[in-house]
């Protein structure tokens, strides 16, 4: 996990647990069921993070004979089971609680004013201490690219964690605002329930979402498109390469990237000057793609 990155969880994992003491406290006092959704979304991103710091250093355990390619997938496990958390500890919670409360109505008590001055504060935390520097991390990471490019061809799975989170996180307070403004105003009070399960679906889209990213990375997704052309591009730039043949890619952690390739060489090349153009390819992609730490080049058939 890169250092940019851990400082993100940190900051969410701080920002996750001082809301969701505070929103257990006014779940308590006001006993509104989206408040107490919100401080079971805040439980379970608080694990969230634990999860990604726990693979974020486990993915970092040198290679051995078990594992000859390290154990970086390691963070996309972890990831994973994020996706698999948010979805039974926020969202499993939050339809369940809310359709209870939409069969069973409750009047706050003019409880109103604190429920929504205990929100405004945990969106202060939550954009303050975790969105906001998340989305400058994703905006720099974006680079002009649209949202859904940048989704796709994500490979640090802590950033885009923490980014769907947090949005996810600054919604569901304002969903649960408008569940207790309109249920105070209408005095229908199912919008406190109705709103309880607008958080649980808006968990449940959010935690299918990284499941399908993280599940990609560890089947053994390839480096992005990009990358390919610019690992073909170096290899091609070496003047005794005729063509490349297969290029296999796939991306091993964030910062780590296994490439095989099969290259044809012009004739005539004696095996020492062989050697040293395979060292040369490595070396260029190498400089192109620092992330390509594992580099395999196989010759095609020569004569």
């Amino acid at each position: 996990m890169a250092t940019e990155s851990r400082t993100l969880v940190i900051l969410a994992l701080i920002a996750n647990a001082i809301i969701a003491v505070i929103k257990f406290i006014a779940a308590a006092i006001s006993g509104s069921s989206a408040m107490l959704a919100e401080a079971f979304h805040s439980v379970a991103d608080s694990g969230n993070q634990g999860f990604l710091l726990r693979g974020g250093a486990v993915s970092r355990y040198a290679a051995d004979v078990k594992h000859p390619f390290g154990r970086g997938k390691e963070l996309y496990f972890w990831s994973f089971m994020v996706a698999v958390f948010l979805f039974v500890g926020g969202s499993v919670v939050a339809l369940l609680e809310g359709w209870e409360r939409y069969r069973h109505p409750e009047d706050h008590g003019g409880s109103l004013t604190f429920n929504l001055v205990v929100l405004a504060v945990a969106a202060l935390f939550e954009i303050l201490i975790a969105f906001r520097p998340a989305l400058k991390e994703f905006n720099r990471v974006r680079a002009g690219r649209s949202l859904v490019a940048t989704v796709r061809d994500a490979k640090d799975p802590a950033l885009l964690v923490v980014v769907f989170e947090d949005t996810a996180a600054v919604l569901g307070l304002f969903i649960a605002a408008t569940g207790l403004v309109l249920a105070e105003v209408t005095e229908w009070y199912q919008w406190d329930g109705i709103a309880s399960m607008a958080i649980g679906v808006l968990l449940a889209v959010v935690a299918w979402v990284l499941a399908f990213e993280m599940k990609a990375l560890l089947v053994g997704e390839s480096a992005s498109r990009r990358t390919r052309s610019l690992i073909r591009s170096a290899t091609l730039a070496v003047p005794e390469v005729e063509t490349i043949g297969r290029l296999l890619t796939m991306q091993l952690s964030p910062h780590e990237i296994l490439v095989t390739m099969d290259v044809d060489l012009r004739d005539g090349l004696t095996d020492h000057q062989v050697e040293s153009v395979i060292d040369q390819i490595e070396h260029r992609v190498q400089d192109v793609v620092p992330d390509a730490t594992r580099i395999f080049v196989e010759l095609e058939s020569r004569q």
